[in-house]
């Protein structure tokens, strides 16, 4: 992650046109979007300041906190001149002023209760990620839909999958939009765990295993996987369209679940029924 704010804001101005902000554009551009100076003026600091920001070297200005770290209003408004969405402005926070090392959030493991709740959700797909996205438990159905306790534990992991598992593709029909948004998602959580360093040999993985993982990396999406729609081609039930809701757990604050919401009623409600009962006369 080292170079991660310098790099964020690089590929942001690159974004904006001059003409956007109401900046002439004239003369030739070395490269596209903004230049430093162009954002350091609309932002209202100096430019040996961004400048400073950018390449994160501890930028000396007043507008710095007592502590040493860029203050809200500076961020701001690099975030309003960026045109910075409200999740790409919190990683901003969070990547302009990371938590000491040493901060790395313990390892996970899921309540007893929660895994009860799980279990009670038998109409509904269900598990727990953790800011890793791996999988730290699930229900019968989950299982039987994603198979999470066939694959050996180092396969619990969501960014793994979807680029290292050569099925993935045939299980996600639009898997370019599912990599996009699990890279947003996994990059959004790094930027948060700094002092994580089991997030950092991850990402050095996958970019060392995938070109396609590199590639999306690259594009610096930032974008939380909170709510949406799915669709999922199941080798027993065929295509299913699964709109998810993710919650937080109340004295876990890096732990998730990720629960598919069909329509009652609905078809893909129906090809979960009967996956459900296949699962459970397979297991008996």
């Amino acid at each position: 992650m080292d170079g991660e704010l310098g790099d964020f804001l690089r590929s942001r101005r690159a974004r904006i046109q001059p003409e956007e902000v109401g900046l002439p554009s004239y003369g030739r551009r070395r490269v596209p979007g903004l230049r430093r100076e162009e954002v350091a003026q609309l932002a209202g600091v100096s430019v040996d300041y961004y400048v400073r920001l950018e390449q994160g070297r501890g930028p000396g200005d007043p507008s710095r906190t007592k502590s040493g770290g860029v203050s809200d209003a500076v961020l701001d408004a690099v975030a309003r001149v960026l045109r910075l969405d409200e999740a790409e402005h919190a990683y901003l926070r969070a990547v302009a002023r990371p938590r000491r090392a040493g901060s790395a959030p313990a390892a996970s493991r899921v309540r007893p209760g929660v895994q009860l709740l799980l279990d009670g959700m038998d109409r509904n797909p269900a598990y727990v990620l953790d800011h890793r996205m791996d999988v730290l438990g699930w229900n019968a159905l989950a299982d039987a839909l994603l198979d999470f306790s066939g694959p050996g534990s180092d396969e619990r992991n969501i960014p793994r999958r979807v680029f290292l598992d050569p099925t993935a593709r045939d299980l996600y029909p639009n898997w370019a939009a599912i990599a996009g948004q699990t890279v947003a998602h996994l990059r959004l959580q790094a930027g948060h765990h700094p002092g994580d360093a089991a997030t950092g040999e991850l990402v050095a993985e996958l970019s060392r295993a995938s070109e396609d993982f590199r590639r999306v990396w690259a594009d610096h999406l930032v974008k939380p996987c909170d709510h949406g729609v799915k669709h999922l081609r199941h080798p027993v039930t065929g295509l299913l369209t699964l709109p998810y809701e993710t919650l937080a757990i109340p004295g876990a604050p890096d732990q998730t679940i990720v629960a598919y919401t069909p329509d009652p009623g609905s078809e893909t409600a129906e090809r979960l029924a009967l996956l459900g009962s296949w699962a459970t006369s397979r297991a008996g």
